[in-house]
């Protein structure tokens, strides 16, 4: 007779919310085991007896059959002591201990909840708020840990008496699934008129109010949608005069906005789609993925004016499923917030603030716990990028690369725009969603709402805090004042070493590696000097960077309004290349050249010799925004950050990159001085000018830019390299959301033989700093082996 053992398995991961616990019930069962399986604050602790045979084929099942959205990270196995037999296997009630868990991200509608609620024999058939353990709200409903419905907004709702059997049912897919519920005990959808006047069936045929949202927007209205984690404005996207309205009601006059179609089928017929696009708009994270528009694409140009490209998202929840079934076009689903408000997510805050933007609300009575928007993705060269990391990727954690185990809790604050935080914590860092620009009130209030939530969920107490170390930003205030109130260090970690930590912690780079070249190219950030940079080549480890080399410092004219206003950029260019005088002889006929005769240039000219609001920085994004005024995109003004930038990179024909050859490139100079390179745009200025003069089409004027910024950051690398002795390089910062350059010059390194490390989980943009705080910060605290 083979001895019994008994033993207790401790399993961390994304193991509560996901159907693990039933998992656990099945395969203990079927393997022979007694015990119990209970949730608590580490993640999931199963104590078992049984043959030893039994219990390793009940291990290794564990890892076979996790379920779908589930993932083991760790799992241990001790002798357990405790008292008690086991006649039968259990799920025993959630535990609460100490809180070191994850918490699971929100998950799209699964297949089988889908057919269920277009089924007339289901008792879920059009229920809006339809799910099971595979699907459904995680993180936007949940309140604390463990994740247990008496710890979400489901908390609100009594199970009936179906429901209830469904979820102790351990052979049902609802078995222990904590939103589970349906019409008769689950939350309620309706929808109400904008001027408060009341709805009636009489006018349009609607099988329910669900149903009615769609025939609204057929019929050109704009719809307020409360969804899984905010309220959405919708309308539909191939009326060009509801989309108008749309922008003109809600004041944003030219960002693109994202697309939502009721199948792929639909999505085809607007854009190209390859496998691997397709499989993303499919999963359970279901992102918005920008695609390639088709040639005679019949979306309504102001959805996304000027770009080559759309964000398309498929249904995520049975609401948006039920909404769409009769909708054979595409509808606009934007973000439901005013100016850079964050999104509501309150059913008043829609009835206050969107009051004067939707002509209908479509509301229901489950509160939104945590706002998150919709992710935002890309596929370039058949890699994931990640744009904006929010529904769907967080919070699940990211482990840290080897050296970081055992690390000291740390709060790094992250950037002022496109911020996140990240909390570190023994070998893993919990970054938060996208929470925007923190330059707005209500933005940074919504910002250390979501901190302190996250501090509580997971029972997070920084022995550190990390901040950028621009002194103005509010994360970096904010940062100040909670190190001074609980006493713990503070660090100030540079911003362009952060984006190059950050995507050498993505990439696994181990902490004590050789040191890289670092190519952090973006608007700015704030130098170890002071100054703003945003053009730099950073040899940089973990702990330490040196700068070698960056673009020519050039005054941002206005300050902030040098971003919006890509002129001011062109002007201080040709200022600061000294060709001003003589560009104006020359070519006194050129477009930019009239544009820039007509602004205030006395004073502009006194602004930036006097130093008054006109700080140098050696930014290429504000680069690009000078050559794209140049050659006439948006010279005036912009409604949104790199708006001409992008719109230049949507002229260039990437098939068409390879056909210049025989076109000289536009050249840079590169000085040296006091120890540090600088790339010189004069060169580049005035061939540029001659080929306005020559009126070469803008198009060719914007593949050459690109593909001579490639060249010349290929050729400092080369330079730098040789001088380094380092074969491998760090390609970050926004600029390199731009996927020509992106592309350019990772070919072109990567030819010479070099290793092209490049973001692809987290964004290249700002949102990705908070991580690179972070593990510089811990860095620092761990003694240099």
């Amino acid at each position: 007779m083979k001895k019994n053992v008994r033993c207790e398995i401790r399993v961390r991961g994304t193991v509560q919310g996901v159907g693990f616990r039933p998992t656990v019930y099945r395969l203990a069962k079927v393997c022979g085991l007694f015990g119990d399986v209970c949730n608590d604050g580490e993640g999931v602790l199963i104590r078992v007896s049984g043959s030893e045979v039994a219990i390793t084929e009940f291990i290794n099942k564990l890892y076979i059959e996790c379920p779908p959205l589930g993932k083991i990270q760790e799992l241990t196995r001790v002798s357990y002591e405790g008292d008690g037999d086991f006649t039968d296997f259990v799920i025993s009630r959630s535990v609460s201990s100490s809180k070191n868990t994850e918490v699971t991200p929100d998950a799209a509608t699964c297949p089988q909840c889908q057919q269920e609620i277009f089924d007339p024999f289901s008792r879920f058939y059009r229920y809006p708020f339809t799910n099971c353990t595979h699907c459904g709200p995680r993180f936007s409903i949940i309140r604390g840990i463990p994740y247990d419905r008496c710890n979400t907004s489901m908390s609100a709702f009594a199970m009936c008496a179906e429901c209830e059997r469904d979820y102790e049912n351990v052979e049902n897919r609802r078995f222990h699934a904590q939103p589970v519920a349906c019409h008769t005990c689950g939350p309620k959808a309706w929808l109400e008129r904008a001027d408060g006047k009341p709805v009636t069936a009489s006018m349009f045929s609607m099988m329910d109010d669900v149903d009615a949202v769609c025939t609204l927007l057929q019929k050109g209205e704009i719809v307020a949608i409360k969804g899984l984690g905010g309220i959405h404005l919708a309308c539909d996207a191939t009326q060009e005069t509801a989309v108008q309205k749309l922008r003109q009601r809600k004041r944003r006059y030219h960002k693109p906005l994202a697309l939502m179609a009721r199948d792929i089928a639909v999505i085809e017929e607007y854009c190209t789609v390859n496998t691997q696009e397709k499989e993303l708009l499919a999963s359970s994270v279901a992102p918005i993925v920008l695609l390639q528009k088709n040639p005679d694409c019949l979306i309504a140009p102001s959805v996304s004016p000027g770009l080559n490209y759309l964000g398309f998202m498929l249904p995520y929840t049975p609401l948006h499923h039920l909404i769409l079934r009769r909708m054979n076009r595409p509808i606009v689903l934007t973000s439901g917030n005013i100016a850079e408000e964050p999104q509501c997510i309150d059913n008043e805050e829609v009835r206050e603030k969107l009051g004067n933007i939707a002509d209908y609300f479509l509301l229901h009575n489950r509160d939104i716990v945590n706002r998150v928007d919709d992710s935002v993705v890309r596929v370039i060269d058949n890699q994931l990028k990640i744009i904006r990391r929010a529904r769907g990727y967080a919070p699940a954690p990211m482990i840290l690369p080897r050296g970081f185990e055992n690390v000291t809790p740390i709060l790094a604050m992250g950037s002022e725009l496109k911020n996140t935080f990240c909390l570190l914590r023994d070998n893993e860092a919990i970054i938060s969603q996208h929470l925007g620009d923190l330059e707005n009130a209500a933005a940074f209030n919504a910002y250390q709402d979501t901190l302190n939530l996250y501090l509580n969920l997971f029972e997070h107490q920084p022995q550190a805090i990390a901040i950028d170390k621009h002194p103005e930003y509010l994360s970096t205030k904010l940062g100040k004042e909670l190190a001074s109130v609980n006493k713990v260090k503070l660090h100030s970690i540079q911003h362009h070493h952060a984006h190059i930590a950050a995507c050498m912690a993505e990439n696994g780079i181990p902490l004590d590696s050789p040191p890289v070249l670092g190519i952090a190219l973006d608007g700015l950030g704030y130098g170890e000097d002071g100054k703003f940079w945003g053009g730099e080549f950073l040899l940089a480890d973990y702990r330490q960077f040196q700068r070698l080399a960056t673009f020519k410092p050039v005054a941002m004219i206005g300050g902030e309004k040098a971003i919006y206003q890509p002129w001011r950029n062109t002007y201080a260019h040709l200022v600061s290349a000294n060709i001003w005088d003589e560009s104006q002889q020359k070519y006194p006929d050129l477009a930019i050249i009239k544009f820039l005769q007509q602004q205030p240039l006395k004073l502009l000219k006194q602004a930036v010799e006097q130093d008054i609001n006109s700080p140098p920085a050696s930014s290429v994004g504000r680069l690009f925004d000078a050559v794209a005024a140049a050659i006439g995109i948006y010279p005036e003004e912009c409604s949104y950050e790199g708006q001409a930038a992008i719109a230049m990179e949507a002229l260039v024909n990437p098939s068409n990159l390879n056909n210049y050859e025989e076109m000289p490139n536009y050249p840079f100079q590169l000085n040296f001085s006091d120890s540090i390179y600088y790339i010189d745009s004069k060169p580049m200025w005035q061939a540029l000018l001659q080929d306005l003069q020559k009126h070469i089409f803008q198009s060719d004027i914007a593949t050459k830019f690109h593909k001579s910024l490639a060249k010349i950051i290929v050729d400092v690398v080369k330079h730098l390299c040789q001088e380094n002795l380092i074969n491998q390089i760090v390609l970050t910062g926004g600029v390199f959301q731009n996927y020509i350059l992106l592309t350019q010059v990772t070919q072109d390194l990567q030819n010479l033989g070099l290793t092209v490390i490049t973001h692809s989980l987290l964004p290249s943009n700002d949102g990705n700093i908070s991580l690179g705080q972070a593990v510089i910060t811990a860095a620092q605290l761990i003694p240099n082996s």
